[in-house]
């Protein structure tokens, strides 16, 4: 990690720098620093509190969003510690202190940056593909179990991830798919929503046992077909937004006249024909056969 230590207290900073440096980390250090001059980016700031009150808030106030900054205190005051930490500063630790703790601290605060910073990611990731999905008009209750039917499982996954915040519970993903699934749902000991995906592909005894399983917990089945016998709350929610559906196999004269009446207006008929596969002159005959008119 890249840290500055801002300490007037020399020994201190000193015996802060040479352990840091020992741990492998790039250290600088400065007594009373000049705020304009500070332009590099660090990833943690070590301030002490016994700079003016004035300077400490110019400095959290620069490096907040960019840099974990922990106060090294000698006394908890407002001034010290309260305004500071109002200001941005993640935390503090007294004076004196065993070095242990405060490299303790500082491997706590970069892991919980880095988890901070991966959730992120990983929501925009979710939202990115998902964006296309309305979910307006469907409203997912916190009742278990509750099975979602769908044309796509990306529809089911979205309800869930939105329940999941509404309620703030976590999700355990189990896929019926799997040969271990009845062992997976009884391992779950937290309290969590429980969510099984491709229900459709159990067969009837299967879908009995698991219902039965599944009569107390909270769960959330996602089907990709129509399940007639479920005896718990059903919603269904569809892509309309989706080319093909999973409920049906398409013929392969259904799967041409899709894509062609899909792509036609976006394709010249030259590569159109050979993105499917066939000759120009096979194009013409299929939208013959199949009643495609030719959009310009």
């Amino acid at each position: 990690m890249n840290i500055l230590i801002i300490e007037n207290e020399i020994y201190l900073a000193q015996k802060i720098v040479s352990r840091l440096l020992d741990d492998g980390h790039s250290c600088d250090y400065i007594e009373s620093p000049n705020i304009d001059n500070l332009t590099k980016e660090y990833d943690i700031i070590l301030l002490s509190t016994s700079l003016p009150s004035a300077l400490c808030k110019s400095i959290i106030k620069r490096y907040k969003e960019i840099s974990i900054i922990i106060l090294l205190v000698s006394y908890i005051s407002d001034e010290t510690v309260t305004n500071p930490i109002k200001d941005g500063a993640k935390d503090y630790i007294m004076k004196p202190f065993i070095m242990d703790e405060l490299v303790r601290k500082l491997y706590h605060y970069k892991e919980c940056r880095s988890i901070k910073r991966e959730l992120q990611t990983l929501r925009d990731y979710v939202k990115f593909v998902m964006s296309d999905i309305d979910t307006s008009d469907v409203l997912l209750p916190p009742s278990f179990p509750i099975l979602i039917e769908s044309n796509s499982q990306m529809c089911s996954d979205k309800l869930v991830f939105e329940l999941s915040r509404k309620i703030d519970m976590p999700i355990t993903f189990i896929s019926l798919n799997s040969t271990t699934w009845q062992k997976q749902i009884n391992a779950v000991q937290f309290k969590s929503i429980i969510y099984l995906t491709d229900f459709h592909t159990l067969k009837r005894n299967a879908k009995e046992n698991l219902i039965k399983l599944i009569e107390d917990k909270d769960c959330i089945i996602s089907s990709l077909e129509t399940e007639v016998d479920f005896p718990h709350r059903k919603i269904e929610f569809n892509n309309n937004n989706q080319l093909i559906t999973n409920t049906n196999i398409m013929t392969i004269n259904d799967y041409v006249k899709l894509m062609v009446l899909s792509y036609q207006t976006k394709y010249p008929d030259t590569e159109l024909s050979k993105k499917l596969g066939i000759s120009r002159k096979s194009l013409w005959e299929k939208r013959k056969k199949l009643g495609i008119e030719k959009k310009k």
